[in-house]
């Protein structure tokens, strides 16, 4: 049992360099939850009051709230037509010299082109922080997402794959980013070298020690869960493969995608609203339960006035993004195979 503050740093240490070798990169530095990796994250790299970063619109609120945080501006990009990735063109054109960083979501667990963003920041000089959150477990060409980036955030919040109950974590290979990761989530009570101790006001974003204690056991795991989602979503797939108004997404050559939210594309009158019916029904998803929209619609975002990001909204007005969780076994499947196949059917027909 973790019962000193000593043994709770041994322990969040041990956690941090397991991390680290399973996921082949230098640093990991531990955090409260995933939204705190993207707030220490996005410090770390220099982001400060009066700073722009570039958003997808296709993202939850929690991917640009520590950017408001900080005092800068998320400048919301649209999305591909896949929903997969920036929409570049808009994305060159919303560059401006304030432009600190860009932080590409993998939402649902999907990765961009990841080699294409790290030449673009290489061309503008900004940095790479990828929101990661749902993302653990996705590969391109073999390589954990996010890896590759600045900086990668993870969460390891109870609806994870490698799940904490609470709690997060970045990945880098800078130091310099690891050491200022590593100061601001503790009140910069343990600075990188040539600063003093509480030099700057930062925050306790620490990871408890029995949360470490849970994601080393949890950790040799991590495979086998990507496996049974990557099943579980094969199957529902499967089930549903007798209905043309119903279609997969497709995963890109070379991506191992975790499937964190199985994502359909309907064929349907109003999509959206037929989401919402399956909430209704028992069948969790991202549009129907939680009614997610693109960012630059979001109430909290209005002051930004420019042009709405329309490949986002269509995009998300036209799938189904089907919540699962690591409890939910072949019996829950099929309940929702069911459950879609049949409210399919009496919609198509009304």
């Amino acid at each position: 049992m973790i019962s000193s503050p000593a043994q709770s740093d041994v322990e969040v240490n041990a956690y941090e360099r397991d991390l680290a070798d399973h996921l082949g990169v230098a640093h990991v530095v531990a955090v409260s939850s995933g939204t705190a990796a993207l707030h220490t994250a996005l410090y770390a790299v220099g982001v400060r009051p009066g700073d722009e970063v570039l958003v997808p619109a296709l993202a939850v609120v929690m991917s640009a709230a520590p950017v408001r945080h900080l005092g800068a501006q998320p400048v919301f990009v649209d999305c591909n037509a896949e929903g997969t990735d920036f929409d570049y063109r808009d994305l060159e054109a919303k560059v401006t010299d304030r432009v600190r960083a860009v932080l590409p979501v993998h939402l649902w667990g999907r990765a961009g082109d990841t080699a294409r963003m790290r030449s673009f920041a290489e061309q503008h000089d900004i940095a790479v922080v990828a929101d990661c959150c749902q993302a653990l477990g996705t590969t391109v060409d073999g390589i954990q997402v996010g890896t590759e980036a600045t900086i990668g955030c993870y969460s390891t919040h109870k609806m994870k794959l490698l799940s904490t109950d609470e709690g997060g974590f970045l990945t880098t290979n800078d130091d310099e980013c690891a050491a200022r990761g590593r100061a601001y989530r503790s009140h910069w009570q343990t600075p990188p070298e040539n600063e003093l101790p509480l030099s700057r006001i930062a925050h306790n974003f620490r990871l408890a020690g029995p949360l470490a204690a849970i994601g080393r056991r949890e950790l040799p795991r991590l495979e086998k869960l990507v496996q049974q989602r990557l099943d579980r979503a094969s199957m529902l797939a499967r089930l549903l493969s007798d209905l043309p108004q119903v279609l997969p997404a497709h995963v890109p050559t070379g991506q191992r995608w975790n499937h964190y939210s199985p994502l359909l594309h309907l064929h349907l009158d109003r999509p959206r609203a037929f989401c919402e019916h399956l909430a209704q029904q028992g069948v969790p998803n991202s549009t129907g339960t939680f009614r997610l929209i693109p960012l630059d619609q979001r109430p909290v975002f209005t002051r930004d006035t420019r042009p709405r990001c329309h490949a986002a909204a269509e995009f998300l007005d036209g799938i189904l993004a089907v919540v699962l969780t690591r409890h939910d076994d072949q019996q829950r499947i099929r309940e929702y195979a069911e459950t879609i196949a049949r409210e399919v059917t009496r919609w198509a027909s009304n």
